[in-house]
């Protein structure tokens, strides 16, 4: 088997950028740094929002984030599960995402939930692997739930117990979301995770259980940071035109997709698809720097999910837009358009790409303008509970904007929507 042969596999292509960052990680710090970093990754409750970089350091977040995400890889590859874009999803959240609120503890609960789901409904695994990895969004809730009591056995009994019952009974409930917002909505399993994340809230609440906000954000690695995004960019870009067969057309007939779910680009486009996840990453990288925002955990988070997306929905001409109508209303909002919650709105609020699509750049921007005035105020709902914060408020905007806009604009018919 050649080269470009073993490259058309995705799960390659991706191994070797998370072993890049171990080695970049050792290279940064100590191995005993890295080993005490992650202690304190995994010991330290992870609600929104918990920058994992400030906590453990950049070397041991780094192996963290890559760690899962091999471990997922190893999943997947296990249950045969071929590779295509919702695959590339879920391994780039899990990896995004390892950098501030996921840990190699706090994921197993909700995927062992999932797991007995699965069972339950006497369906193979590999049905549910996605979901499975995906609804680790909420394993702040075991986490969190694991370090209330001054027993820590009991803690954390009551932490993965409550985490099972969150995975076991997620997958029908984002089964039935998807339909609130007409797959308008890339986040679909935020969306879903965030009205759970909010039940469970409320009734720790109603039993006087409140967890306090916090912001643990660093400042001091945006260059070391930036530049390892740039490679990695680089290097799928790189990838994606030595696989790719016609990738400049296929590029064009891609921009034209309006990003609803289900719109797998690694299927229709192969290793164009690549192409495309290192342009977003790139753009999103230079963009959030230039409004002023530190590059760090949780910003690497949001542009990784991004990339994901850029083999599932996401592409430049889909996504700017929306981030253009969040920028304005970040402008207005009284706090500095580079401060943390606004930087983390204007990058997920992409998750409405499929509405500027849709329906254009006027109507994609009023969304990214929605979005951030409501994903500001729905995180008190779930206390910090739901990761993916912004498929809940994305779902929102959708669910109200929707069917607006099928009532009132003209050249819009009902039954395409």
């Amino acid at each position: 088997m050649n080269l470009r042969s073993k490259l058309s596999n995705p799960y390659l292509v991706f191994t070797i950028i998370y072993l890049f960052m171990i080695v970049v990680a050792f290279f940064l710090d100590s191995p005993y740094e890295i080993l005490n970093g992650l202690k304190n990754i995994i010991l330290t409750p992870d609600i929104l929002i918990t920058d994992y970089i400030e906590i453990g350091g950049v070397g041991a977040t780094l192996v963290n984030a890559a760690l899962t995400s091999l471990i997922c890889t190893f999943i997947l590859i296990k249950l045969k599960i071929k590779a295509n874009g919702s695959t590339i999803i879920a391994l780039w959240l899990m990896t995004g995402f390892s950098f501030f609120g996921k840990n190699l503890l706090n994921i197993w609960p909700i995927m062992i939930g999932v797991a007995l789901f699965a069972r339950y409904q006497k369906q193979p695994l590999l049905n549910y692997s996605l979901v499975m990895m995906l609804s680790t969004t909420l394993a702040p809730t075991s986490s969190q739930l694991s370090f209330v009591s001054d027993n820590i056995f009991v803690s954390l009994a009551c932490g993965s117990i409550l985490g099972i019952f969150i995975g076991f009974i997620l997958s029908p409930i984002a089964t039935h979301c998807i339909s609130a917002h007409g797959g308008f909505n890339l986040y679909n399993i935020g969306f879903a995770s965030g009205l759970l994340a909010t039940l469970v809230m409320s009734a720790f609440r109603s039993f006087g259980i409140n967890f306090e906000a916090r912001l643990i954000w660093d400042k001091d690695n945006t260059l070391i940071l930036s530049i390892l995004l740039i490679i990695i960019c680089i290097y799928l870009i790189i990838i994606g035109f030595y696989i790719g067969n016609n990738n400049i057309n296929n590029l064009k007939s891609l921009v034209k997709h309006p990003g609803r779910l289900v719109s797998d680009f690694y299927i229709l486009y192969g290793g164009t698809a690549y192409i495309n996840m290192g342009l977003v990453g790139i753009f999103s990288t230079l963009y959030i720097s230039i409004l002023g925002s530190d590059i760090n955990g949780p910003i690497i988070a949001g542009i990784m999910t991004i990339m994901g997306f850029g083999a599932f929905g996401k592409h430049l001409k889909n996504i700017i837009p929306v981030m253009l109508g969040a920028t304005l209303a970040a402008i207005i909002y009284p706090e500095p358009v580079y401060s943390p919650s606004l930087s983390l709105a204007i990058l997920f609020s992409t998750c409405l790409a499929p509405i500027s699509g849709k329906f254009g750049y006027k109507i994609g921007i009023l969304a990214g303008i929605l979005h951030v005035f409501l994903v500001m105020n729905v995180g008190y709902l779930h206390g910090g509970l739901n990761l993916y914060n912004n498929g809940l408020a994305g779902g929102l905007v959708a669910m109200i904007l929707i069917p607006l806009i099928t009532t009132f604009k003209k050249d819009v018919k009902k039954d395409e929507v």
